[in-house]
């Protein structure tokens, strides 16, 4: 085994202190010892930072394992997580939970895990599991269970709901943090849903909406992921509250994550006029306190996790410990591949072309408009494409044919109509469909819609690209969710799926990422669920034609 103990000269960044200077810094058996200040900062010398941190992201996004996630993470000075594992909860329920925890366990790479607090999202979906008020007590037990994840169900907060009350007392009671996820809430319902207990929320899209919830108290989580994109509006809170912010991916796909993550994120805010300092705040400190997690701050008899970097500026990684273990250098990652056992569940029937035509009634088409880069769709309505007596997809307008199927039971095909994907032939299918994780498909003709869907029947999971009866397909084993393969291996495997979807004419930066959110009923206007159409502005159903 690797000698926990050593010694480096460096610009060491105090993040309380506010300082920076040249000095050596010891540590023995994982912990650090003492650090000897040298002078002030030497511009030539890299630079010794606590690392950064990924305050919420769904791992199962990534497609990974979560120990092959920490991983791929380390290679850009990530040493730590907080995850929501709700998705494979919404899939196998506590045994889905169970399996993250102990696969996470096979990795020093810390994560703290939540409770996940709304499975599944809404009663409008068929879930693999329900998750009440007994099972959000059982996880809070759990000694890598630290906080409550995102309570969703933000209307019941609002009404204090008895049984949304009570998981988010059984958080409170234990000290533990309880975690927002509020689209939109501005003004006093901003600040009720606060006062319920809830200290932070990532779905902000508008600075204005930060700074209400700010002013109630809460802490923002400006997010950057692969299809949600908020950084560019909410940036400007770095400076202003940089007490009150964190830096968070939400959902990640394996190709970005191999780019990047928490790193570039910082080398951008600090490229746009923030403090270095107010920036690493954000990135290493405010996580850590905020969720305590196990890493330490650069501080004599703290646990030896440190980044080194190049400079303040693009913090290029350079080594990373954790535990005063050396676990990358030079962005590779000295941590074994895990690899895991497969879990899922999994029963829908192969489908026929013929059921997922939509017969055509007297009215207008009501249409989900899917938005580059946001997890809010708008509504619109067009005149339907009718060819005897059914309602066809019409690539040149791009209206495309969207369709869940539900992957717990068999049942009828639930279909609805989309504008936003771009496609000019073919179809994209996946099994990852937040939150519930049916199948869901986006197409131009019902003959592509059913290869896509039915060679992810055959494998139980996956991602698939159809053009015609042509499918490529990468296999997700574990709950329909994730590889058991190396990131690199999935991370090149999805950048060819992705590159197949835009060659059919999707012009989306995100083809898969953006069509997985369809199906989220708990961001508005419209979304599709196994059940049919829902309107998020009333939570309700709605007709698809009128």
């Amino acid at each position: 085994m690797e000698n926990l103990s050593g010694t480096i000269k460096a610009n060491i960044v105090d993040l309380e202190a506010i300082e920076v200077c040249f000095g050596g810094l010891h540590w023995r058996d994982g912990v650090i010892t003492r650090i000897e200040p040298k002078g002030d900062e030497e511009p030539r010398a890299s630079y010794l930072i606590p690392g950064f941190v990924d305050a919420h992201v769904h791992i199962e996004s990534s497609m990974l394992t979560p120990s092959e996630f920490g991983r791929m993470a380390l290679r850009h000075g990530t040493l730590g997580a907080v995850s929501d594992p709700h998705e494979i909860a919404n899939v196998l329920g506590m045994e889905g939970v169970r399996f993250m925890l102990s696969d996470a366990a096979q990795s020093p790479f810390p994560i703290a895990f939540g409770a996940p607090s709304c499975v599944p999202a809404t009663p409008f979906e068929t879930a693999g599991s329900l998750f009440g008020l007994e099972e959000i007590e059982l996880l809070l037990a759990e000694p890598q269970i630290g906080y409550l994840s995102e309570m969703m169900n933000f209307p019941g907060v609002l009404a204090r709901d008895a049984g949304v009350m009570a998981k988010i007392a059984a958080a409170l009671r234990l000290g533990m943090p309880v975690d927002g996820h509020a689209p939109g809430l501005r003004g006093e319902e901003a600040r009720r849903y606060a006062e319920a207990g809830i200290g932070t929320d990532h779905e902000c899209f508008s600075l204005e909406e930060a700074r209400d919830k700010i002013a109630a108290g809460m802490s923002i989580l400006i997010r950057e992921g692969s299809a949600a994109r908020n950084f560019d509006a909410l940036h400007p809170l770095i400076s202003e509250y940089p007490g009150r912010v964190m830096f968070c991916s939400d959902d990640k796909h394996p190709d970005d994550l191999l780019l990047g993550h928490m790193d570039r994120l910082a080398a951008r805010a600090v490229a746009l006029g923030h403090d270095p300092f107010d920036v690493l705040r954000c990135a290493c400190l405010n996580p850590v306190r905020h969720y305590r997690l196990p890493l330490g701050q650069l501080r004599p008899g703290d646990s030896m996790d440190a980044l080194l970097v190049q400079d303040l500026r693009e913090f290029r990684p350079l080594t990373a410990w954790l535990r005063g273990r050396r676990v990358m250098e030079a962005g590779n990652v000295l941590l074994p591949h895990h690899q895991a056992h497969a879990v899922n569940r999994f029963n829908a029937n192969p489908l026929d072309p013929a059921g997922l035509r939509v017969r055509a009634e007297v009215g207008r088409l009501r249409v989900i408009d899917a938005l580059d880069g946001e997890l809010i769709t708008h509504e619109s309505w067009a005149e339907p494409k009718v060819e005897a007596g059914f309602i066809l997809p019409d690539p040149v307008r791009d209206l495309l044919q969207l369709c869940v199927i539900n992957r717990y039971q068999p049942a009828p095909p639930a279909l609805g109509f989309i504008r936003g994907f771009g496609l000019k032939r073919g179809a994209l299918a996946s099994s990852v469909a937040h939150d519930s994780h049916n199948l869901i498909a986006v197409g131009t003709d019902p003959e592509s819609l059913a290869a896509a869907l039915n060679a992810l029947i055959s494998a139980q999971g996956g991602i698939a690209v159809a053009d015609g009866t042509q499918v490529e397909l990468m296999p997700l084993p574990i709950a329909g969710l994730m590889s058991n393969r190396e990131g690199p291996w999935v991370a090149e495997r999805y950048a060819g799926l992705d590159r197949r979807a835009k060659a059919l004419g999707s012009p989306l930066r995100a083809p898969f990422m953006t069509l997985s959110f369809m199906a989220l009923l708990v961001i508005p206007e419209l979304k599709l669920s196994d059940k049919g159409l829902f309107d998020g502005r009333s939570f309700s159903f709605t007709a698809l034609q009128g």
